[in-house]
Order: C-alpha cells, then sequence, then structure tokens
C-alpha cells in the first residue's frame, strides 16, 4: 500500500518514457483473445485465476522477466513509467519477437495477475495522441500496485493524467482475494493537441462468482454510487451525451458496451458465443440460450456473471478453455468442413462469400494460432512468495499442456525464450507444441486421443506435486526465502523442460505411427486406414459416376 499510495501522490511528476512511434503489440484487428475470470468463491482451490489467449496469426512471443527496484535505480525495461526513487515490483511477462518495447506483464510478486483481449470500438475514437498503449498500461499497474484494486485505480490515474493511445479494451485483474475488469477506450477527442483522452469503468467480479470477455466490451449498466465494487471515468458518462452517443431521456440507463462497443451480428458470432460456451460449460443448469451470440434481434444478452454449477478446479478451467463448442450444433469437428478426419480449425478469414452470398466459420476458444495460453493462480492460503503461479502452454489450448511456473522465478525456463517465428527449432517450446498439433491437424480424431493422453499423464503428474512443492517452500521461506525462490525457480524450469522433452518425444511417437496415410500397429504392421462411412458417401454423392468401377469389377 506505501508503494500504491507513493506512486499516486507522485503521478504528476511522472516520467513516461515511452515512444509514441512505437506500434502496438500486434497491430489493430491482428490481436483476438479469450479471457475467463475465476473468483475465490468459485475456486474449489480458494483462489482467484486468470485464464489468457495470446491469439495472432504470425505471433511469436518469449517469456521474461522485469526485475524490482528498490528506488535507487530504475526499473529495467517494459513501462519505464515511474519517477526516480520509486520502488517498484517484479513482473513476469513476455516480449513480442521484433516488437520494440513490447513487453506486457502477467504477474507480479504480490500476486497481482493480469490479461486483456481486444474490443477495438469505433474508429473515429482512436486517439493519435497519448502516452499509454494497453502492454505498458497494464505493466504499469503490476509494478506499481499489490493489490488487484490498486492496479486498477492506477490504470486509471495515469491514462486520465497522462492519455491513452489504444484501441477499446477489456483488461482482466485479480488477487488473491478479488477480481476485475477494466474496460477502457479513447475519446478521439479534437484539437489533435487534446487527442489523447479515454473513457474506462471498472467493475469487481462478485464473489462466487465467474466471468469472461472475448474481444467484445461486457460491462453495461453500471451502479455510480459503489466505489467499492466499481469505478469509473469522470466523463464516462458526460462524454457520450457531449458527442451525441447518448441521450439520457431516450435511450434508457447507460450501458458502457452498447455507448462505446460495437455489437453487431459477426461481432457476437465470433466473439460473444466463446463467453456463452464458457458459461454453459460451467453452469449447463442455466441453460443459457445461444440466441445473443447468434445476434437473434431482441435475445436477452448474457448475464455479466454467473455462478457455476461447482466450485472450478485448474484442471476444470483447463478444460473451459479447450473448447471447439463440441457436443453442441456448432461443433467443428463435424460436417464436410470438418474434412474426413474431424478437422476443427477454420483458415482465415473467418468471413467469406459464395454466389453473392456471405458466410462465417464460427470462432472457437482453442484455435490454431494460439502464440500462448496461460491460467494463473493467487490464493491467500499461502505466502506472496509462493502463492503467485502461472500455469504456462504454447500454441493451440486443445493440443498444449500446463506447466508450472511461478511467479516468484529469478529465472524463465530456457525453452520459453528462446526460437524465432522465421526458423524451425525443435528445442523452442512453441515450435514443439506448434508442430505436433500441425502434425495432427490432417488426421485429427485418429492423433488426437494419443496427444491427449500425454497431456493428461503430464498435468495430472504436476497437479499431484504440487501440495507437496509449495509445502516445501513454504517451509525453506521461514528460514531462507532467497533459497525458497531459487527451489521455485529450478522446479518451474525442470518441469517445463521436462514437458517438452516429452513433447518432443510424443512427435516423433506420432510421425512413426502415423505416416504415409497408415496407423502403424504395436506389431509393425500397417493395415489400411481408409475412409469414415460418412465421407465415402459424401465423396460418391459429388462425383457421380467418375469413382465408380465397371459392373464386372464390382464382383
Amino acid at each position: 500500500m506505501k508503494l500504491f499510495n507513493r506512486i499516486i501522490a507522485s503521478s504528476g511528476k511522472l516520467i513516461l518514457i515511452i515512444s509514441l512511434g512505437v506500434l502496438s503489440l500486434w497491430g489493430r484487428s491482428s490481436f483476438a483473445c479469450t479471457n475467463l475470470i475465476v473468483t475465490k468463491g468459485a475456486s474449489a482451490e480458494n483462489a482467484c485465476m486468470i485464464t489468457y489467449t495470446a491469439d495472432s496469426a504470425g505471433f511469436f512471443g518469449r517469456l521474461m522477466i522485469l526485475e524490482a527496484s528498490d528506488g535507487t535505480t530504475r526499473p529495467v525495461g517494459g513501462s519505464d513509467v515511474f519517477p526516480e526513487g520509486t520502488p517498484t515490483h517484479k513482473v513476469l511477462g513476455f516480449c513480442g519477437e521484433n516488437v520494440i518495447g513490447s513487453f506486457q506483464g502477467i504477474m507480479n510478486d504480490c500476486q497481482v495477475a493480469i490479461a486483456e483481449t481486444t474490443w477495438e470500438g469505433y474508429e473515429e475514437l482512436f486517439n493519435t495522441v497519448g502516452k499509454f498503449k494497453y502492454p505498458e498500461l497494464m505493466t504499469a499497474a503490476l509494478q506499481g500496485a499489490a493489490t488487484a484494486r490498486e492496479a486498477v485505480e492506477l490504470m486509471g490515474k495515469l491514462v486520465d493524467e497522462y492519455g491513452y493511445i489504444d484501441e477499446g479494451e477489456s483488461i482482466s485483474v485479480c488477487d488473491k482475494n478479488e477480481a476485475w475488469i477494466f474496460e477502457i477506450c479513447g475519446t478521439g477527442s479534437t484539437p489533435e493537441t487534446e487527442n489523447n483522452g479515454c473513457v474506462w469503468v471498472a467493475m469487481r467480479v462478485p464473489d462466487g462468482e465467474i466471468t469472461g470477455h472475448a474481444n467484445l466490451a461486457r460491462i453495461g449498466v453500471f451502479p455510480k454510487d459503489d466505489p467499492e465494487n466499481c469505478l469509473y471515468s469522470e466523463n464516462v458518462v458526460s462524454f457520450a451525451i457531449k458527442k451525441g452517443m447518448y441521450d439520457p431521456e431516450k435511450d434508457g440507463e447507460f450501458s458502457f458496451y452498447k455507448v462505446y462497443g460495437i455489437n453487431g451480428v459477426k461481432d457476437k458470432r465470433v466473439c460473444e458465443k466463446r463467453v456463452w460456451s464458457m458459461f454453459r460449460r460451467a453452469a449447463p443448469s442455466l441453460n443459457l440460450s445461444v440466441d445473443y451470440a447468434q445476434g437473434v434481434d431482441g435475445a436477452e444478452p448474457y448475464p455479466w456473471s454467473i455462478k457455476p454449477d461447482k466450485k472450478l478446479t485448474t484442471a476444470d478451467v483447463a478444460a473451459l478453455m479447450r473448447d471447439h463448442f463440441d457436443g453442441t450444433e456448432f461443433d467443428l469437428g463435424e460436417g464436410v468442413d470438418a474434412g474426413p478426419y474431424g478437422y476443427p480449425m477454420r483458415c482465415r478469414p473467418l468471413y467469406w462469400e459464395v454466389d453473392g452470398k456471405k458466410y462465417a466459420w464460427e470462432r472457437p476458444i482453442s484455435t490454431q494460432q494460439t502464440c500462448f495460453s496461460i491460467i494463473t493462480r493467487s490464493t491467500p492460503d499461502l505466502p506472496d512468495l509462493v502463492g503467485g503461479l502461472v500455469w504456462f502452454g504454447w500454441d493451440d489450448t486443445y493440443t498444449t499442456c500446463y506447466t508450472p511456473i511461478y511467479a516468484a522465478s529469478t529465472q524463465v525456463p530456457p525453452s520459453t525464450n528462446i526460437g524465432s517465428i522465421t526458423r524451425f527449432d525443435i528445442k523452442s517450446g512453441w515450435w514443439t507444441y506448434n508442430f505436433v498439433a500441425n502434425y495432427a491437424y490432417p488426421r485429427y480424431r485418429e492423433m488426437i486421443p494419443d496427444i491427449k493422453a500425454v497431456q493428461e499423464e503430464l498435468e495430472t503428474y504436476f497437479q499431484r506435486l504440487r501440495p507437496a512443492i509449495e509445502k516445501s517452500a513454504v517451509e525453506l521461506a521461514q528460514t531462507d526465502p532467497l533459497l525458497a525462490v531459487e527451489f521455485l525457480t529450478d522446479y518451474s524450469k525442470m518441469q517445463t523442460e521436462k514437458a517438452r522433452e516429452r513433447w518432443e518425444e510424443l512427435a516423433n511417437a506420432l510421425i512413426v505411427k502415423f505416416n504415409d496415410g497408415y496407423t502403424r500397429t504395436p506389431d509393425g504392421q500397417y493395415p489400411n486406414v481408409g475412409y469414415p462411412e460418412h465421407w465415402l458417401r459424401r465423396a460418391v454423392q459429388e462425383s457421380g459416376d467418375r469413382l465408380a468401377l465397371p459392373e464386372e469389377e464390382r464382383k
């Protein structure tokens, strides 16, 4: 709290070293992520959790650590926004390849975790002048705050005073006791010298409930007299009235997402449907209709948050992030577009046209262009040194393995910080997992059981081992905190590398077993595989007599 108060008190003297010429991490429209937020009371592990999928075509990231500063030296890298002499927290995060100043924080040494999804908003509200893009804003929040509320207040303070120059964002923040969503967009003010403003609102997620967002703003009507649960910029309503975006007499109660967000049919189908799928699986008893996600006129929007049918474990949360709308009418593993082997991915673009008619593929949570995904864990049951945990997985959520990386670590696992998108390297974690996923896609239904078996083997092992590791770390911390940190660092590195090596073995096994269109048996035989009957029937239907044999050859 003292650090946070010092930053707020000195905010008028902040020295912002952020180049206005630096582009945002991945550019407009290219980054499409998914967040699930689980409060402590909704968790079977008494922990707040946030999921994040870093989805972007061609994106290659590396894990990094921003060291804490005791105030005698200026923090290194990232959002170097604090005045000289200000202490800051250590931050575990990631950096995009070949992107200057692209560090984005994930979790700090006080168990504060953060993630985001981009919803863009109206182009006329994009600012051309300002100080903060969302990665720097999120990183500054982790460097300067010891709680989720402090992070929200600090982000609001910084953008109110120094401006915001990015698209519409939904930012998830949690600590070991509570979780928030902070939504923000620019104001596109004129003249250009004033073109740095923003509007924002933040709401606390009720304890015992979960929520999520997936590239659409989700805060609607919010309380203006409940600072314990809701914070907002002074201009959030007045700006909308001034610009003719909202008329209090005609439009009813003010709704942030209705005024500042874009919620067309296409947007709901590729964004809100992911929220629907998380909700429908976490709380099937609610029987939530898909109509709103389908863009049906007059359909009821989904609740801001829901109570899951049962408290969620980390494994439950991982399962929610592994989703192709399985078992629904939108199941991507079914239909002619899934091919003969149930391929659940669809090549971009999502929107396409045939004979003048427009169509769209479904956009699931699990997608091939995920660079990495995380599940953060923050818990009051453990000291900060041990409680801050990031379950980390490269590439597609469905075919990845979540490995434990403690936020206290002083070094990241080697395979998380090497490689390049321009050169295949099996020792790079991203390339290892990416290769296995891509090799499986053409014969997905046949290969996925082998992948899921290894995934379950490793993730179950990590979960079973976790209590003993954390008990040992707590005991070490009582007598030698530095040794406890070294212990957790080594454990994180060892298990992450163990999983990558096991995945390399899996890649070799898949290549040998599924080769040249055959499936090798354990005794070395190569029986014919053929195609599923439903696919053969489609082939006959579409080819007519072209594939038919002469009558005498049919006997």
